[in-house]
């Protein structure tokens, strides 16, 4: 018979169940922590952009406007813009038409350019739909306005949808008026926008809060030059009764500047050692 030999048994060290589910536990807490943070900073990134794309998009439409009415209003005579304001479905809409006229070679007036801008309540989201539509005998775009129809030319075309808020006012004074139309052009012309949260006011109509209110006022004709009065001066015309020459006049460098004379005094004694 051999000999049994006695068996060695060698154990390595290593994490005991407690240890593990400890810093499973050490490191959820954490991930929990980073995700948190993650989500937060996502959120605040989202709201930014989202911010600023509210933003961008009316600003985008006021500049839209104004180019329209520098160009339409800008170019000559025979220019016209007719404002309207309303009340539909209990939201503010408003309508500007800008339009410009020229006259044949039959002395027949024709349509060289209209541009009209007008808001409408949409029967599906029951919010207010920006619409802008162009016609008339001057191509908007070359490439394509050749390829439609007269009719064709005049539809409205959607540019955004979701407003809450659209009024076209003209300033009269310290105050502003809803309504114009006429040959007469306005001053200016005050664009509120907005797409906040609406509230139903007292009068059944709704209305936002000031602070979601987005206003740009555009002023007409910004080109037109202004005329300045400016009195001719004679060059050789004296100076005035108070002895003062005028002021526009260079005066001459090597011409020393007058010194009032001192006024006459006693003589002054010698002074002696």
């Amino acid at each position: 018979m051999q000999p049994i030999k006695n068996k060695v048994y060698s154990f390595e060290r290593a994490f005991t169940l407690v240890e593990v589910l400890a810093a499973l536990t050490v490191g959820t807490m954490v991930l929990i922590v980073v995700m948190a943070l993650y989500n937060r900073g996502q959120r605040a990134s989202a709201d930014v952009i989202d911010k600023m794309e509210n933003n961008r998009l009316p600003r985008e439409i006021f500049q839209r406007i104004a180019e329209d009415l520098d160009r339409v209003v800008g170019a000559g005579q025979g220019t016209q813009i007719d404002i309207l304001n309303k009340f539909q479905d209990g939201f503010s809409a408003a309508k500007i038409e800008i339009l410009r006229s020229i006259t044949d070679a039959k002395d027949q007036s024709q349509t060289f350019e209209k541009i009209v801008w007008q808001s409408s309540v949409d029967p599906d989201g029951r919010l207010l739909t920006l619409y802008r539509s162009h016609s008339g005998i001057a191509l908007e775009d070359t490439l394509l306005d050749t390829q439609k129809e007269a009719w064709q030319r005049e539809v409205f075309v959607p540019i955004c949808t979701g407003i809450t808020l659209f009024r076209i006012e003209v300033p009269q004074g310290e105050t502003f008026i809803d309504r114009w139309t006429g040959a007469v052009l306005p001053p200016a012309v005050k664009i509120t926008l907005s797409f906040g949260q609406p509230y139903k006011t007292v009068t059944g109509t709704f209305d936002v809060p000031e602070q979601d209110k987005l206003v740009r006022t555009i002023a007409i004709d910004r080109t037109r030059k202004l005329a300045f009065n400016i009195p001719a001066t004679d060059v050789n015309q004296p100076a005035d009764a108070n002895g003062r020459a005028d002021a526009n006049q260079p005066t001459d460098a090597n011409q020393p500047a007058d010194v009032e004379e001192p006024a006459p005094s006693s003589p002054m004694p010698f002074l002696r050692r």
